[in-house]
């Protein structure tokens, strides 16, 4: 079957985030043609990572099985594949395929496939993986797939991501009372936007989202209770973050954080290979038992998540060759190691 026409197939099934079963089936049963030993790792009913391997595993491939929503199915034309996961993250799973095939072809069987669940939410299918990791499981190195125009990615920057609430004490807006929850609230966020988040050498600075806020029941009455949702791309550890959060808050704002927050994420760049930074975050951080991550994939960031979403023919062909040849640099690199 043409690769381009396989890729449709993929593309065709719905994979959002919760639903990742028809698709993770159809990965298995292309793992399963390579000759590997393939299993599932139940997260929830209906829900699994996928892992396959040949002999020992010391370079793994990765990426998830979920997109976001909504689905819309695929179109090809002379250039392209189009339709949701494209590119985030159905090409970088078939490119990955495609070179083990090569790989074992050749008699290279110490490579493996993680595919993961829930990576666009909350990465528990990578938390899972991680937790489980067992013999004959012994990674040195993990490719982590996802749309970065072909080059390796040297960092990405860290979340962290918490709710404020703020208290207030409700009452007749004509009088001197209160609290306000609002007014507290405002005041916070003034005094976090204008914080620095610190710099990264290759990532530049963390940057502070305020992505919703609510509150209040009417103009004329005083507020007794706000909230707001904040999402920082970090490049400083969780504790530094959470140590400049803390210092501008108020007796009557709180943070309530249920979010699994991490620093910034660092990657091995093969030789030859010029690091470029993402702000994307990834399943990485959620894998550190499974070696060193490197962090690369056909198609560009720009187009995920869109309803144009794509990935270019030529992005693809070249990601199968960089994975193939990436993969053998690794697997020299971890038997010198050994």
């Amino acid at each position: 079957m043409d690769v381009f026409k396989k890729l449709c197939d993929l593309v065709a099934i719905p994979s959002v985030t919760g639903d990742e079963r028809d698709y993770a089936d159809a990965l298995s049963r292309e793992l399963v043609g390579l000759g590997l030993d393939v299993e599932r790792q139940e997260l929830a009913p209906g829900r699994f990572n996928v892992l396959a391997r040949g002999a020992r595993p010391r370079v793994v491939f990765c990426t998830h099985l979920d997109t976001v929503p909504p689905f819309f199915g695929p179109r090809e034309d002379r250039d392209a594949v189009h339709g949701r996961g494209s590119c985030d993250a159905k090409g970088p799973a078939l490119a990955m395929i495609e070179a083990a095939r090569t790989l074992l072809a050749q008699g290279e069987d110490r490579i493996g496939f993680l595919f993961t669940c829930g990576e666009e939410t909350d990465s528990a299918g990578a938390a899972l993986a991680n937790a489980k990791l067992a013999e004959p499981w012994r990674p040195a190195f993990t490719i982590v797939g996802e749309p970065t125009e072909n080059r390796f990615a040297g960092a990405h920057k860290g979340i962290y991501k918490a709710e404020l609430r703020a208290s207030g004490v409700a009452g007749h807006s004509s009088q001197s009372i209160g609290p306000s929850a609002i007014h507290e609230l405002v005041h916070v966020l003034e005094k976090l936007l204008a914080q620095e988040w610190g710099t990264h050498p290759l990532l530049g600075p963390g940057t502070l989202n305020v992505g919703m806020i609510e509150g209040g029941v009417a103009s004329n009455v005083v507020a007794d209770r706000a909230s707001a949702s904040l999402l920082l791309r970090a490049v400083e550890p969780v504790d530094v973050t959470e140590r400049k959060l803390c210092s501008c808050l108020s007796p009557h704002v709180r943070i309530d954080k249920a979010y699994k927050s991490y620093g910034p994420v660092e990657f091995v760049v093969p030789t030859g290979h010029e690091p470029i930074p993402v702000a994307f975050g990834t399943d990485a951080p959620h894998l550190g038992r499974w070696g060193k991550p490197l962090l690369y994939g056909p198609g560009r960031i720009l187009d995920a998540h869109t309803d144009h979403e794509l990935v270019s023919k030529r992005s693809f062909e070249r990601a199968v060759h960089d994975y193939a040849t990436t993969a053998r640099e690794l697997l020299s690199r971890a038997e010198a190691c050994a």
